[in-house]
């Protein structure tokens, strides 16, 4: 028997509730990926990038240069982290998203641009976060929705265990609470956040989406299926 996955739509967070602009109709399909440090979220996206048609984008995070540090000392790091990541995001999204759509191709990201707020909120706080918020609803309103959120959900255990495994140098030093903090914040934001924009919860605890053919069928038929119940997604705006 399949697995049941849990299809939602969410609320915006009051940091950015603010009307998006008006976009127009495209038949083309733009999902995007998202889930806690170490989930699975790259691998899901190569896998399906194959089954769907798609063409794939996915997040340059390593040439952070004030990543390692961050990671060593988030306190003293936290804002030139959070400044490079929202310009890098913004930047990456704003140059391919309407470029790979407007040529009628499917596309399929490990990354929302708005999931950069959510870190923010853990990181920052006072005058760095308030200048952050600033930056950051100037360029937020220039990117476009994917069209469904594919939310990979796993235990914090699960996670410290997988992102050992992976064994990357600057996520050595990462703690557990780190973790925890992070995977309670995305559980809220995506119960909040999203509006008009569809949220496939997928537990990954026991899903071996990486060697289980099974596990993959069952993760595209899942994806499909929210497809068909979500209206299209847009492209660019018309100004």
């Amino acid at each position: 028997m399949g697995r049941a996955f849990k299809l939602l739509s969410c609320k915006p967070l009051d940091l950015l509730d603010k009307p998006y602009p008006h976009w127009y109709k495209n038949p083309v399909m733009y999902i995007a990926i998202e889930g806690v440090i170490g989930v699975g979220k790259t691998t899901l996206a190569r896998l399906l990038q194959q089954r769907f048609e798609a063409e794939l984008r996915l997040e340059v995070f390593d040439e952070n240069p004030f990543l390692s540090d961050f990671y060593a000392d988030r306190a003293r790091y936290a804002f030139q982290t959070q400044i490079f990541f929202l310009l890098s995001r913004y930047h990456q999204q704003n140059r391919f998203t309407p470029d790979i759509l407007s040529q009628g191709k499917n596309l399929i990201t490990d990354y929302t641009f708005a999931k950069d707020a959510l870190f923010a909120r853990i990181n920052l706080d006072g005058d760095e976060l308030e200048m952050y918020y600033n930056v950051h609803d100037a360029l937020a309103e220039k990117i476009q929705l994917p069209e469904l959120i594919v939310y990979l959900q796993a235990s914090t255990d699960v996670l410290m265990q997988r992102i050992a495994r992976r064994d990357r140098t600057y996520e050595r030093q990462m703690e557990r609470d780190y973790i925890d903090t992070l995977n309670t914040a995305y559980e809220d934001f995506f119960d909040d956040y999203f509006k008009g924009v569809p949220v496939l919860r997928i537990p990954t605890d026991d899903l071996d989406i990486v060697s289980s053919t099974t596990a993959q069928e069952q993760v595209e038929h899942a994806i499909r299926a929210a497809l068909r119940d979500a209206p299209r997604q847009t492209q660019l705006p018309l100004d």
